[in-house]
């Protein structure tokens, strides 16, 4: 798998101007991305982002 591929499904990830911590979505699976490299672009399955209602 090269850098520039969604690490769940394989699909190709444009590169482009992006800073680490943006999130993507993958085109292939839907997936929310976050970009973690820069040089070269490296992405991971982004964390799942819990409500706290207020607490």
């Amino acid at each position: 798998m090269t850098p520039n591929q969604c690490p769940l499904c394989a699909q190709q990830v444009p590169g482009g101007n992006r800073v680490v911590g943006e999130v993507l979505s993958c085109d292939g699976c839907s997936a929310e991305l976050e970009v973690v490299g820069i040089n070269p672009l490296r992405l991971e399955e982004a964390p799942e982002v819990e409500e706290d209602w207020g607490e």
